[in-house]
């Protein structure tokens, strides 16, 4: 394997334009075979002055495949394709294999039990220590114990849970991708936006067509259901939004996603029991703040008391006008977002469209720099160096005081071939090598936004000025780490349900007066945004509070139960999350509503929200209280920035969440801040 090959060379960044399809898999092998190589090297190791070298050396070794792994995996999840697909399918047997082969591997155990035993005369520092400490429970709870039969289906079980959840996001794409809806006359279109009508036509002049082309992207799909004044135009939408990846719909069969549930369930438990649990949600919570499947539960149930009044309020608000404004006498699905919408302009005299005006991609962006400026002290300074890999794409370097911290990019818009959502990854993680110094932080910063049309701006929505706070706080979490232990550096490490602790936190300057003015400016004149559109925007915040809490704990409540039942045939997960409907939601659903096909945060990765998806609200109670320290001494006050920099961001998974976040506020979490911010409580 030619040394060419850009998987293969230790990089600050990766070469987006040299990577090959062909590159991937062979690549992949050569990494694997080096690995195992330096792990034999590693494990033979018995001097003291080696063993207090064994964490730098695994770092760097598992540094070698995450680098090359992570733009693969990335590009994956962007720039989708048939070959791509393909040659990372390929690898994730092979992958998986190694991870299961390095997760039980019992002399590397001992090794680390050595670690463990000898931390003191080793002199391990605080963040060492307690990557061994992972590392120990994490070997616990691969199986390390597991002997003959039991240790190959452990095997068998990772293995064909990595494929079912890359399938289940890869049919969800394909159902996304799959469909489209031609309008011509322009009477359908009453109500929709002049911003929603131009992506349409640009969408339709981009696959040469004329007229307006509507998708289930994430921009085209919500302008559709909060704007559309044709009823029926809604519905359509709706029915082949909610039955993507199922047995009905448009393309009901092509890629149906009902037997993966049930299967990535099954295997999900029996991986459980053969670690020793008797349920999966108690494998999860091993990893997490939460203590017990018992104290997620109660902690979902209360939330759920306490908001679900207010959500039926708001829900009743939307009713009554509907039937005597809009003569809408039974209310649908379809009509829920369009309803509010009215509700909303006629309430506080607010249009989405209105607000939308003010921001302008490229004053968001600025302002969301200048605010995290004048918290952390840091500056972002565009860079050009970074190959990328469309055009669309945007790069990053951070420095505080002048020196580089890490670098990120931005791929802000929604396009075919691209997941759907938002997310921040780690490209690389900080590191001290001994060999070459510190290695420091690269992100992956990723939106779905509506793109900008022709020479125009792409003009955001609140909703996604919030999202992308939020990303960028994952991000600075990654990349503002000061932790040189890769184990322990950034998110590595962090309690999954403390892991959105700085991403939700940094939505609040969302909703500041002061940091509004920054975000905000007209895209056609560059005024600033008036007064009282911005004091409608702030008054209308906690607009349907209610009902999007009680929308999250039904995800939350409907992802742990089934998790914590080990149910896995598909009328008994229907059943599940109807008994969760029953118990908190207020709006109606659609009997061919298919939510849980698309639900790919539990079912769509290997990742922490199997059983983890109620870290949202608990991470939120974190956030809402870390904020409320700033609202008590100022919310661009510098010096509690720098200790939520310091307390926080910069030490990673090294200690305690719990700990940590006490170190900054001074206490323990309350959740009285979160019921005051959204409105559930005065």
């Amino acid at each position: 394997m030619s040394m060419t090959n850009p998987l293969l060379s230790r990089r600050d960044y990766p070469a987006f334009d040299l990577i090959k399809v062909e590159h991937i898999e062979p690549a992949l092998k050569t990494i694997l075979a080096e690995n195992r190589a330096e792990l034999q090297q590693i494990k033979g190791v018995t001097h003291p002055d080696d063993l207090a070298e064994v964490l730098s050396r695994f770092d760097r070794l598992n540094a070698r495949l995450a680098e090359a792994w992570a733009p693969v995996s990335h590009l994956n999840a962007v720039m989708n394709s048939d070959s791509l697909r393909a040659a990372y399918n390929s690898c994730l047997p092979l992958i998986s294999d190694y991870e299961t082969e390095l997760n039980q591997d019992a002399d590397l155990f001992k090794l680390y039990q050595r670690l463990e035993a000898e931390q003191q005369t080793l002199g391990l520092t605080l963040a060492e220590r307690q990557a061994v400490t992972n590392a120990l429970r994490d070997f616990r709870l691969s199986g390390v114990d597991l002997q003959g039969s039991d240790r190959a289906q452990f095997g068998a079980l990772k293995q064909r849970l990595n494929e079912n959840t890359t399938l289940f996001a890869e049919h969800i794409l394909d159902a996304t991708d799959a469909w489209h809806l031609l309008i011509q006359s322009e009477e359908r279109l009453d109500g929709l936006p002049s911003s929603v009508l131009a992506q349409a036509a640009q969408a339709a002049k981009h696959n040469q067509q004329d007229g307006f082309r509507f998708d289930l992207s994430a921009p085209s799909y919500l302008g559709v259901m909060t704007y559309a004044e044709d009823r029926a135009l809604r519905q359509e939408v709706y029915l082949a939004f909610v039955t993507r990846a199922s047995e009905i719909g448009p393309h009901g069969g092509q890629f149906d996603n009902t037997a993966l549930m049930g299967n990535i369930l099954k295997d999900r438990l029996a991986l459980a029991n053969l670690v020793g649990f008797e349920r999966y949600s108690e494998l999860s919570l091993a990893t997490k703040m939460a203590k017990s499947p018992a104290e997620v539960t109660e902690f979902l149930k209360e939330l759920a008391a306490r908001s679900k009044p207010v959500a039926q309020r708001d829900f009743d608000e939307i009713a009554g006008f509907a039937l005597e404004h809009l003569g809408l006498e039974q209310l649908e699905p379809w009509d829920i977002a369009f309803c509010a919408e009215r509700l909303k302009q006629s309430r506080f005299e607010l249009s989405e469209e209105e607000v939308q005006a003010y921001f302008p991609a490229n004053q968001v962006i600025e302002g969301l720099f200048s605010i995290t400026q004048q918290l952390f002290g840091i500056e972002v300074k565009a860079v050009t160096d970074m190959p990328v890999w469309h055009d669309d794409v945007t790069t990053y370097m951070i420095l505080r005081e002048g020196v580089p911290l890490a670098r990120f990019y931005f791929d802000l818009y929604a396009r075919p071939k691209k997941r759907g959502g938002a997310w921040m990854a780690e490209c690389v993680n900080r590191r001290f090598d001994p060999e070459v110094g510190t290695i420091l932080p690269v992100a992956f910063l990723t939106c779905n936004f509506s793109p900008p049309v022709e020479d125009q701006a792409a003009l955001l929505r609140h909703s996604e000025v919030v999202t992308l706070f939020h990303e960028f706080g994952h991000g600075l979490h990654h990349m503002l780490t000061q932790v040189d232990c890769g184990a322990v550096s950034g998110i590595n490490g962090v309690a999954w349900d403390a892991v959105e602790l700085p991403s939700q936190f940094l939505e609040n300057w969302c909703w500041d007066a002061e940091a509004l003015r920054e975000l905000s400016a007209h895209f056609e004149t560059g005024a600033p945004m008036p007064t009282d559109l911005l004091d409608k925007m702030l008054a209308a915040r906690n607009f349907q509070s209610g009902m999007q809490m009680v929308r999250q704990l039904e995800f939350a409540l409907f992802d742990f139960r089934l998790h914590d039942a080990g149910t896995e045939d598909p009328e008994a997960i229907a059943a599940v999350l109807e008994a969760v409907r029953q118990e908190v939601a207020v709006v109606p659903v659609a009997s061919f509503n298919r939510f849980q096909h698309g639900f790919s945060h539990i079912f769509g990765s290997v990742d922490g929200y199997a059983a983890g998806y109620y870290s949202y609200k608990w991470a939120e109670v974190l956030s809402a209280d870390a904020f409320s320290k700033f609202e008590e001494e100022g919310v661009f006050n510098r010096q509690t920035g720098e200790r939520f920099l310091n307390t926080i961001l910069e030490q990673g998974g090294s200690q305690d969440a719990l700990t940590l976040f006490s170190d900054f506020r001074g206490r323990l979490p309350k959740i009285d801040a979160l019921l005051m911010h959204t409105g559930i409580a005065s």
